[in-house]
């Protein structure tokens, strides 16, 4: 029986066998192995690039980051590059989700990033997005005029037809890549170890937030925040998809509003620079 207020497909850490030494020892291995080739390693990067930002002469609010930054001088071959790390970085969501599978089971349906329910993750996807989205704005606002926040550039959009599809990839990556493996995956293990739906929630919130630390404190506080509000949907409604939708539409706004965003407000969003290529790809956190 589905316990209350519970929603069917996502297992309450009461309902579970308890772990062998065994399968605690294998499970234990494979969330540590898990964290360090997706977002556990792109959250040490990122702590230590805020480091190095902290250490530098020049004062954190003075600074900038990219988000989506050129990957060659070459436009065939930029385009190349961004679409294989967008196809590599969905190929690791790929293997959490095998990980998660069992037999006679579907870990897609388990974590709910499934269409069975389109419309209403839609629907709470678009909500979601704007009640993350206005608060998110004015913290980044904020810690910009506090001098706690980089300028970050989310785009460097061009005039090529391409710029825009690619970007709507990297949010989707985005997407998929944080809510299946924070929310979706994490929970499902975490609980098989025991733990309770807050100690979940709180955890997750903190590795989401050390994984945006390259962009200066404020994003540490608010995407801290935004884990919270989505680990606490994702408890009370046991579906990885509106949240999905949500961080993938906020991305998309971000991403492709960033021109507009720094021509209404330079003091607040740092201009397009000339773009440096690196002429070969390179990993960089997701927004």
């Amino acid at each position: 029986m589905t316990p209350p207020n519970r929603p069917t497909g996502q297992r309450d850490s009461t309902s579970l066998s308890p772990l062998t030494p065994y399968d605690r020892r294998r499970l234990t291995w494979e969330v540590w192995i898990v964290l360090a080739i997706t977002v556990g390693q792109s959250a040490l990067y990122s702590v230590l690039s805020l480091v190095r930002k902290l250490l530098a002469p020049v004062p954190l609010g003075q600074q900038q980051t990219q988000v989506n930054p050129s990957r060659d001088a070459q436009a065939v071959w930029d385009v190349v590059y961004q679409v294989l790390a967008v196809f590599f970085a969905l190929a690791l969501v790929a293997l959490v989700v095998y990980l998660l599978w069992e037999p006679g089971g579907n870990a897609l349906r388990r974590i709910g990033l499934d269409f069975s329910r389109f419309g209403g993750d839609l629907g709470r996807g678009i909500l979601l997005a704007a009640v993350i989205g206005v608060p998110g704005l004015a913290l980044y606002a904020a810690g910009r005029a506090l001098g706690v926040t980089v300028a970050v550039v989310a785009s460097p959009l061009d005039a090529a037809w391409w710029t825009v599809p690619l970007l709507v990839l990297s949010a989707l990556r985005a997407g998929l890549t944080e809510e299946v493996i924070f929310i979706g995956y994490l929970f499902d293990r975490l609980r098989r170890f025991g733990w309770n739906d807050w100690a979940i929630i709180l955890t997750s919130a903190g590795l989401r937030g050390a994984y945006h630390a390259y962009q200066g404190i404020g994003a540490i506080v608010g995407n801290f925040v935004m884990g919270v509000v989505f680990g606490w949907c994702y408890r009370r409604w046991g579906r990885v998809m509106p949240l999905v939708i949500a961080h993938t539409l906020l991305d998309v706004v971000a991403f492709v509003g960033y021109p507009l965003a720094a021509a209404l407000w330079p003091g607040v969003f740092a201009p397009i620079p000339t773009p440096t290529p690196t002429p070969t790809p390179t990993a960089t956190p997701a927004a």
